[in-house]
Order: structure tokens, then sequence, then C-alpha cells
């Protein structure tokens, strides 16, 4: 009978991360019903889903001296109640012989492998459920009373990754390093499943519990290996449960029940917005089977005939679990905070759909001798199409079976005569060759277990927690090298990753001292600096070899000191190591302390993560690009418009070109997008793929020289057009840094309905007048002037007041494009908001370009024939001359080009060349002979010395270009404000003059009238002639009267005709 898929959500407390941002909690619960409100409108009515389980989790429990976390009310749901509702099922049908899947879904850190795997005295489900199920092995014998009627129990156990659509086994270390995926193969019995999958019997939870830790080893090697990022992975774990008894007949029975506990990769990787407007937008395979497993989710729910399982490799191994043969439940792991909202939301609306999902479980349960004779059966069927010719044959056609059927006939009889053999041996002789291939892998991690507690060592630290520490490389007595397996003489410690150079560096252990140095030109960074001096490690030192290799040192005899002293301190997290890295590179700092702040450095540290890997990669691809981490105010981004409130400063990465110098901006998403399929192109590489070649179409690194660029903003003040006074404006055009990259002329004309401009238009003397009045003008963008020289093509665009949608001009040739652009604007009447408008904002026009492909390369030297790495160096060198050199000249201009010629032959990964002893981690003391042992006394003075003198000439340059961008901020903000000064006198000046001519205009009508009427009355008295006298009272002008013509008039009188 079919039955829904059980669905159960849980939400957890705050992460520290939300904490620190004081995130606010939108997630609410009753019974069943789970409730989320938008932080956008916390008054509107919340959404509202109901599901089977709804677990409370975030507050209410207490945590006990042995770190379980207990409920101190009823609302609380503890581990143990999610292993009662949930896991007790699990294991019930097991044995009743259903196969079982048990989902755990959610985005990276909602808190999935809590309830699944558990931490520390915590256990989640998977524990449980294991411990429980041998416990009732154990009850099961003794409960038996004659020997040979015990029975037979097996458990195995196979665990699997799939990442990118690959398909790795994590209990064969063998097949993780192989090139490719492992084969998914299709069976009308079995469904699908993976060809030769190593399956280990196990008689314990521990010997579970070690495989999985043996897997999770695998598991970190290969991303780091492979630089893959361990949250895209999805994992699953299947527990073989088979268990053979005698019925009431006598007969031998076999049920047989596989649990999969399926923990699948962050729910926040779907999204796709990083690959929107790219022309990559299909080059990875990252993301595909979660959007796949969405889709058979989808189809599933709305009964749909075609189930589209076949879509990837995660969805066709999840078949039965999804809608065939399985029992099967689904936890939604949720984040409570309000910076997680959409995310929830969306993991919310899958389980939801997911609810409405059927499956149809049936108990495998076989007569053993039966399944011994359809094999041997199915055996000689298989046989019998070998010498006939193959399937091919047996239909009646001409030709013998092909290579490939005759392949698959033996792969499958084969895998007949594996699965009788295993059934005629004895699970005893089967579990005693597991144990002794077993034991020497157990003494040897108890060797390292007390090796550990005695010697120096690094564990690796990973951005998922379960993988960090399971990686552990000693420094024993001596000298012990590091590098590459390509290292000639084999190194003692070999790494794999971005940057690991053949003879990477060399730790030095003599006497409990642990140093480290790095060899030739090897990154080694160490808290955040990189070093290239002879250095001493402490305990909890943070270790970065090459780009992506992080480490921790442990140090046992420091950290027994340190806790018999009381100042022992937690081992430092992954996001605390990448943060130090961001404060290192001057990008982050710790006075940040709003929500703003920390939004922006927890960018910042993912981003700078992005730009280190991709430029590893670079390097080591010869690609002849670099990437920079670029930080865009919200001005520079238009966000001009209203209140930038809660408005932030964005992360992007810039992207270089090497050879021409081109360079675009990339986004957040879009970075992450291009970084999937950079790491993808990666390991085909170091695979030595013969396809990792790719064209440049299909290149990540390489962007098209047409692609659209900002070239920088240009702002217009709109003040003078509240006075209906006209603008004219060379405005200049900024880049991110504030640089100017050009000029764009400016026009803002008060016109009328025509487009005609009003010549007598009344200037206001106050702007609140213009309101409820109508205003007409027109706006003209005429051109731009001064635009970078390897602009091929520009245009602009801006949004003005109230738009939604972006003005565009025409799209131009050349760096002094005419774009001859107006528009009419019609405001009537003038409302108070856009009179705000107009005196507080600015119009902010965004140029943006398209830049020529065939640079000329006079400038850049035979550039496309030196490697990246050398590139990266040069540019390095160029960028410090221009800083360095200002003001130099002569002797003195030699030598410090000599110099830093030097150190960059040294160094390519520093801005400069000094080196920057390492501080010990805080409560410890180290002197400087500690991290310059090397060194004699005069060596170390000398060095001391010329550090001192460098970074007060640092300082000094600092300052001098600090001053100097003052200085030139300040005269550009004086010249604007002394035109704007000037444009504001000359409108007073044209508004008293016009009301000056206003006024005499308006007499010399009232005198014009006055003398009319006396010439009418004049005309009707029949005289032809006006006395001076009568003309006088009328102007009333006595000077009038002394003059004996009246063409001798005043200015007031006026001459008759």
């Amino acid at each position: 009978m079919a039955e829904n898929v059980k669905v159960a959500v849980r939400v957890r407390p705050f992460n520290d991360r939300e904490k620190e941002r004081n995130a606010t909690l939108v997630i609410k619960m009753a019974g069943k019903t789970t409730e989320i409100t938008n932080p956008e409108e916390m008054s509107a009515e919340p959404k509202k889903f109901h599901f089977d389980y709804s677990y409370w989790s975030h507050d209410e429990f207490n945590t006990r001296p042995d770190g379980y976390m207990e409920p101190t009310g009823t609302k609380y749901a503890d581990q143990k109640r999610v292993f009662d509702d949930l896991g007790r099922g699990v294991l019930e049908n097991a044995w009743k012989g259903y196969n079982c899947s048990l989902f755990a879904y959610g985005q990276t850190g909602s808190g999935k492998t809590y309830s699944m795997v558990g931490y520390q005295s915590n256990k989640g489900i998977v524990p449980m459920v294991c411990t429980e199920l041998f416990s009732g092995i154990d009850q099961k014998r003794s409960e038996a009373g004659d020997v040979k009627d015990k029975g037979v129990y097996e458990v195995m156990i196979s665990m699997l990754e799939i990442y990118n659509e690959q398909v790795r086994d994590l209990l064969n270390s063998k097949t993780i390093k192989n090139k490719g995926s492992m084969k998914i193969k299709s069976d009308a019995k079995r469904g699908f499943y993976v060809e030769a999958l190593t399956t280990s019997l196990v008689n314990s939870y521990p010997e579970i519990e070690n495989k999985i830790n043996e897997g999770t080893k695998n598991r970190t090697v290969a991303s780091t290996n492979m630089n893959a990022t361990s949250s895209r992975a999805h994992t699953i774990v299947a527990v073989h449960f088979k268990q053979v008894t005698k019925d009431d007949n006598g007969q031998s029975m076999t049920k047989t029940s596989v649990v999969n506990l399926v923990d699948l990769a962050g729910s926040e990787r779907v999204a796709s917005t990083g690959a929107q407007g790219d022309r990559l937008k299909e080059g990875s395979s990252i993301n595909q089977s979660l959007s796949s497993l969405g889709n058979v989710i989808n189809a599933l729910a709305m009964n749909k005939p075609f189930i589209p399982y076949r879509d990837s490799a995660l969805t066709k191994l999840l078949k039965n679990a999804l809608g065939g043969n399985s029992k099967t439940i689904m936890i939604a792991a949720l984040s409570p905070a309000d910076i997680n909202y959409k995310e929830t939301l969306s993991t919310l609306r899958f389980a939801d759909r997911a609810k409405a999902i059927k499956t149809t479980a049936t108990v495998n349960e076989n007569p053993t001798d039966k399944l011994i004779r359809e094999l041997r059966e199915e055996n000689a069927r298989l046989l019998k199409l070998l010498k006939e010719g193959g399937i091919t044959a047996i239909q009646g056609g001409e030709t013998g079976a092909t290579s490939e059927e005759k392949r698959l006939l033996e792969e499958q009889l084969q895998q007949n005569q594996k699965e009788m053999d295993e059934m005629k041996t004895t699970w005893e002789q089967r579990l005693e060759k597991a144990q002794k291939e077993n034991q020497a892998k157990i003494e040897e991690e108890k060797k390292m277990e007390e090796h550990k507690k005695v010697t120096p060592h690094f564990w690796n630290l990973n951005e998922d927690a379960a993988l960090s520490g399971m990686v552990v490389h000693f420094c024993d007595k001596g000298k012990v090298l590091i590098g590459s397996k390509a290292a000639e003489t084999g190194a003692d410690i070999p790494l794999s990753g971005l940057g690991i150079q053949p003879n990477h560096a060399e730790i030095v252990n003599k006497e409990g001292t642990v140093l480290i140095v790095p060899v030739d030109t090897a990154k080694v960074t160490v808290n955040g600096q990189k070093i290239l001096a002879q250095t001493r490690l402490h305990h909890h030192d943070r270790v970065l070899f090459g780009a992506n290799a992080l480490y921790i040192f442990h140090h046992p005899s420091e950290a027994s000191k340190l806790a018999g002293s009381g100042s022992t301190t937690p081992a430092p997290t992954f996001d605390q190591a990448q943060q130090e890295l961001a404060m290192m590179a001057g990008l982050v700092s710790k006075d940040g302390t709003s929500k703003e702040d920390l939004i922006l450095q927890e960018e910042v540290t993912q981003v700078l993560r992005i730009v280190n890997e991709a430029n590893a990669m670079s390097e080591e691809m010869d690609k002849k690009v670099k990437f920079e981490v670029a930080l865009l105010a919200p001005a520079f981004r238009s966000l001009h418009r209203g209140p930038t409130e809660g408005v932030i400063t964005e992360v992007r990465m810039k992207v270089k070109d090497l050879i021409t110098g081109n360079h675009w901006m990339w986004t957040k998403d879009k970075a992450i997008h291009r970084h999937a399929l950079m790491q993808q192109l990666y390991q085909d590489f170091i695979s030595k793929d013969e396809n990792w070649n790719v064209s440049k179409e299909n290149d990540p690194f390489w962007e098209p020289a047409d692609t659209e660029m900002m070239i920088g903003i240009a702002h217009l003040n709109l003040l003078s057009l509240a006075y209906k006074c006209s603008i004219e404006e060379n405005a200049d055009i900024h880049d991110h840094k504030t640089q100017i990259k050009g000029h764009l002329q400016l026009e803002v004309v008060p016109c009328d309905k025509n487009k005609q401009p009003v010549e007598d238009i009344e200037l206001l003397e106050d702007t609140s007048e213009l309101v409820g009045k109508d205003l007409t003008f027109m706006l003209k963008v005429n051109g731009a002037r001064g635009l970078p020289t390897n602009i091929q093509q520009s245009y602009c665009k801006f949004k003005f007041y109230l738009d939604n949608d972006y003005t565009q001009t025409e799209e131009v040739t050349g760096i002094a494009p005419d774009f001859d652009f107006e528009k009419l604007y019609q405001q009537n009447p003038v409302t108070q908001q856009f009179l705000n408008y107009l005196r507080d904002r600015h119009l902010v026009i965004e140029v943006w370009g398209r830049q020529k492909g065939d640079q000329s390369s006079s400038s850049k030297g035979n550039s496309g024939l030196l490697p990246t790495k050398d590139l990266m160096i040069r540019e390095k060198t160029f960028i410090g001359k221009s800083a360095l050199e200002a003001g130099d000249s002569g002797e003195k201009k030699k030598k410090k080009k000599k110099k830093r010629k030097k150190e960059h032959e040294i160094d390519d990964g520093m801005t400069n060349g000094i080196i920057i002893p390492v501080p010990p981690p805080g409560g410890q003391q180290s002197g400087a002979r500690e991290n310059m042992s090397t060194m004699t006394l005069e060596e170390e003075k000398k060095l001391k010395d010329d550090l001192a003198r460098y970074q007060e000439d640092e300082q000094k340059l600092i300052e001098k270009e600090k001053k100097k961008a003052k200085t030139k901020l300040k005269e550009t903000m004086d010249a604007h404000n002394a035109e704007m000064s000037q444009k504001v006198q000359e409108m007073e000046s044209l508004k008293s003059q016009g009301r000056k001519l206003h006024q005499e205009n308006m007499e010399n009508k009232k005198t014009l009238e006055a003398v009319r009427e006396l010439l009418s009355r004049t005309k009707e008295k029949g005289k032809s002639t006006i006395s001076v006298s009568d003309l006088a009272k009328v102007l009333d002008d006595p000077s009038v009267a002394q003059t004996e013509e009246l063409g001798a008039n005043t200015s007031k009188a006026c001459v008759l005709q």
C-alpha cells in the first residue's frame, strides 16, 4: 500500500554569526504547524506550513555538564525525541525487511549534520539507529536456544559522494584518486546501483564510526586535491542489513534491508543567479543534482506520467527512495534568522512539495536456497548467450554480439557468481576476513592518536566542520620536507592543492622548538602574513600552504603549559582564519560592528578566498588573467534615489587580462559561478585530461573584449533647475576608485512643450515657489571626452526621479563620442517630493563601454610569451614603481629600483618584499631571535633597521599621497563651489535686473496711459496742443513745467506723434 513520505522540519538556535548581526527570529511553531514571517513586512500575515513533525530546537534548553542539551520546557525537541519519532521507525522497518531512506535537506549551516550525526554527547539519528540495531542483534542471538538456530545477521556499510556529477567511493582511497566517475548501472531487480562500490562488513557501531571517519578523511583529501567545495557535494551512507533465519517450516529465509542516510548539499547552491547574463550558463554540473532532485519531487507531487530520474546521478541512486520500494523520511533544517529568510522559505516550500510524494515499500524476503538457484539459472542463461553470439544472435540478427554486449554479459555473469559465493560463504568466515583487513588500520589509528599526544603536528581546517581535523601531518624531530608528489627526493609531508611546489617548505623540530621556512618562492602564510624567512611556530598558529591548504599547528607541550596556566583558548575556526587573511590584506577591520559592516566583512572574506584560488589556478594553467577584490560604494551603483540606510558597499571581483590590459567587474554571484567552472576545469587539468585546454568560448577565465563594462559614473547637481535656471556641466567620470576616467557634457534646459527653450523665463527667488507649478525641461547628454584609450564603444544610461527602467543613449564609437541625446521631461505640477529630489539628490549617469580586443602590444613587449606568474610579478613591480618613485630622482631612484627588483625576485605574493615577523598568539612571548634564528646579530640588526626605514618611508609616502589626494579633492570641491557660487550670483544679478526692468516697464505703462487720457481730453476740447503745465500734472513731475518744449521732456515724458 502506498504511503506518503514523512516530512519533519527542525529549527536550530542562533549561531555566532547571527548573534553578531543581531538577527531577528522569523520562525514560529505550534504543534505541527510552522510559520515564517517576512522580515521586511513583520506586521503582515505569516506564511504557514503543515508537516508531520515541527521540531522547535531554538531555545528552552539547558546544557548539562556532559554537554547534552536537555529541554527545560515542553516545547524544546532534543535528540532523543527526534530519534523516537523518526529513527525508531527506521529501525523497526529495517527489521521487517523494508528499505528505508532518511534525507537531510537545508542550506549550509542550518543544522542538517546535527540532526543526522549529532555533536559530542548529543548523538544524532545515524549513531542511535546503528547502536540500537546492534543491540537488537545481540538480543536476538542471546534469546536463541540452539546455536544452530541463532540465525545470521549481517551488517555492511558503503559510503559514496556525488560532486559535480562525479561519483566517488569514499571507502576506497584508490578510486577517489582515479580520473572520472564510477559507473552507475541499472538492473531490473536492484534498480540503479554503483558498480564495484565497496561494502565493508561491520559488527558494531564503533566499527561503523571508524568506516565513516575513513570515508570522511578520503573525502577531505579528495576535495583538497581537486580544489573542490565540500558544501557542494552530496554524501550517501548506506547500511545494508541482512537476516538469514528459519521459518516455521524450517526453511532458510533471507530478509534484506538497505537504510540510505543522505546528507544533501547546501540547498542555497541551487540558485543560479551567478549564471544570469553569463555566457557560460550551462557550463557547470555543480547544481545539476539538486536541480534535478527538485524537478523529480515536483513531478512526483503532481503525479506526472514521466519522472526524470535519469537527469542526474543523485536522482538515479535515489529512485527507490523517492518513488519506489522504500519508506522515506525527510528532515528539513531551518535557520531561525531574518538574514536567511529567502533560503529558509525556499526550504519550507521544498519540504511542503515532498509531502505529496507516495512510495510503495515491500518486504525484501526470499528463501535463501531459491536465491542461489535463481542466480545459478541466470548464469547458465548468460553463458548460453555468450556462446550463441549474444543478444543480437538470439534475436535473429545476422551478425554476432558486439564487443560491448559481450562485456556487459561477462560483467553480469561475474556479479552473479560473486553473489552466489557470498551466500555460500558463512558470515563468520567473511567477518573474520574483514576484521583481519581492518586490524592493521585500527592499530595504525591507535598509534596515531598516541603520537598526537606528544608530537607537534598539523591538522587540516575545512569550511565544513565535519571535515576539519581529518588529515594530520607530524613534525617529527629533525628536518621535515613539505612538498608536492612531484618532488624529486620525495616529500616527508606530501600535499596536494593549488600553488603547492615540489619543494614547498621545510620544518625543523629541534628540542621542541618548531621552525618553518619556505623554499624559494613558495607561498607560506602564518597567521595571515606571508613569511619569507625562518619563523617559529606556536600552538594554534594558522598556516596556509599555497592557496587553499589550510592547517592548524598543534604543539602538545605548549598546549599543556597553557592549560596549566588556565589560559586555554578554543581552536581557531575556518571562518576566523579566512577573516584573518582578509584583515591582513587590508580589506576588513575589527572596527566595524554594525550589521552592514559584518555583512560586508563576510562577503569580502568569501570573495578574497575565491580571488586567491582563482589566481593560483590562473598561474598553474597559465591563463594570463589576474583577479582582485573590488569594493563598490552605494553611490557608484546608482543607489542615490532614496535613503541609503541598510545599503552596504558591494563586493565584486575585478578581472584583468594581463596581455591586453582590459578589465571587467564580476558580481559576487557571477564570481561564485565562474569559480565553480574553474574548479571543474582545474580538475581536468591536474587529471591530465586531454580536453582540459578548452576553447576561449568555453573557458571560465576568459571574457570577450566586447563584454560591457562600466567605465564610471558622473554626478549632475539639479539644484539650479529648482530655480528654473539652465544647467550646463562638464561632469567628471569617476571609476570605483574615484579616479577620473573622462568627462561627460551635460545640459538641462527649461523649455516649452515644443522643446523650444524659454527665453524670458521668470526666475524664482525661493525653490518652494516651484511647488504646484508646471515644469518642462530638456535633459541633454551631448558627449564624452577623454575616455580611456582602450575603449572601443561607449554609451550612457540613467534613471531619473522615479523611473523603474534605465534611459539609454545610443552606443557610439571612439574615446570622444558624441551621443547627441536629449529627452523631454514634464512635471505637471511639481510636487514637494519632486522638489526634494531636485534639491537633495544628484542625477547619476552611468557610462558603459566595450573594450578593444586587438590592442597594440608595443607597450606590453613580449607579454604573450611570459608565463602568468611573471606577468603578475611584473604588474606588481610596475604598480610599486609608480607609488614608491614619486618625487625621487637620480641615484636614489636607481637604488630603489635595484632594491625592488631584488625583492620581487624573492617574493611574488606580497605588495612589497619586506619580511614581517609573525607575532606569537596572545599570552605567549617570543623574541626576534626565535623568528630569525639563522641570522647573525649584525644581519638581524640590519634587517630591523631596513624594516624600520622602509616602514618610515612607506608611512611618509602614504601620508604624502593622502595629503595630495586631500588637496586635489579640496581643489576640486573649491572649484566646484566657486563655480556654483558664481552661477548663483549671476542668477541673483539677472533676477535683480529683471525686477528693475519689470518695475520700469510698469511705470512707463502707467505714464503712457495717463498721457493717452490727457491727449484724448485735449482732442475732445478741440485743442491741437497740450500745455506743459497739464503734462506736468499728469506725469507728476514738476521739472516738466520748466521745459519750454515738449521734446525736452524728462525720462518720464513720452513723445507724442
